[in-house]
């Protein structure tokens, strides 16, 4: 499964610092890559928001500049503010249809454990994003992971387990585990903890 483009219009930022743009809603953003120099743009924080949470890192976002260039795109970085852990600026890579290119796609858990559902365990998500390569019209938005397969807290779901097209090179290690169910603690090992707890404040 391939992924919808989607379109996004942004503007040339001029000499306004980024400190400024931002106390006005308004994000900086770097455009870059294949066969352009850097431009500086700038979009409403709302609208990039909105942008961020349908394409991720993994989806081509035909950009629109106002002075009528147009560029195939994908987000490629983001940088939050530390307390307020929204987006303060990003960086827009342009594509090369032709050329491979190296990005993260979000994985997403479905399904229901019986490790989780009756046996009281606690659903453990190692790993949210796959780091892959592939040409720019063979990416997908995310990475279904259904958990329904763990009936115990032996099992785990690793890299190597994920249903992921061919076209897709996969950067990371097949054997890292992406999700896990871990055991509830034991009576005794709740009381050794609020033991150790209560040491530490004393």
């Amino acid at each position: 499964m391939t992924n919808q483009e989607l379109n996004f219009k942004v503007e040339k930022r001029g000499k306004e610092k980024a400190n400024s743009l931002r106390t006005k809603g308004i994000i900086p953003l770097v455009l870059y890559g294949h066969g352009i120099k850097p431009t500086s743009l700038s979009v409403n924080k709302n609208i990039f928001d909105k942008m961020f949470s349908q394409a991720g890192k993994s989806t081509i976002i035909n950009l629109e500049i106002t002075d009528g260039d147009k560029h195939k795109t994908i987000i490629h970085d983001i940088q939050v503010h530390p307390v307020s852990n929204e987006i303060i600026h990003a960086d827009i890579y342009k594509v090369s249809m032709k050329e491979k290119i190296e990005t993260e796609i979000q994985i997403i858990v479905t399904g229901e454990s019986k490790a989780v559902e009756e046996l009281g365990g606690s659903l453990i998500t190692n790993k949210s994003t796959l780091n892959i390569s592939a040409l720019p019209s063979d990416l997908i938005h995310e990475i279904e992971v259904d958990i329904s397969s763990i009936d115990s807290f032996d099992k785990q779901i690793h890299v190597k387990d994920l249903v992921i097209p061919k076209t897709i090179e996969v950067l990371d290690d097949l054997e890292e585990v992406v999700v896990f169910v871990q055991e509830p603690r034991s009576e005794e090992q709740i009381a050794q903890l609020d033991e150790k707890n209560e040491s530490s404040i004393d």
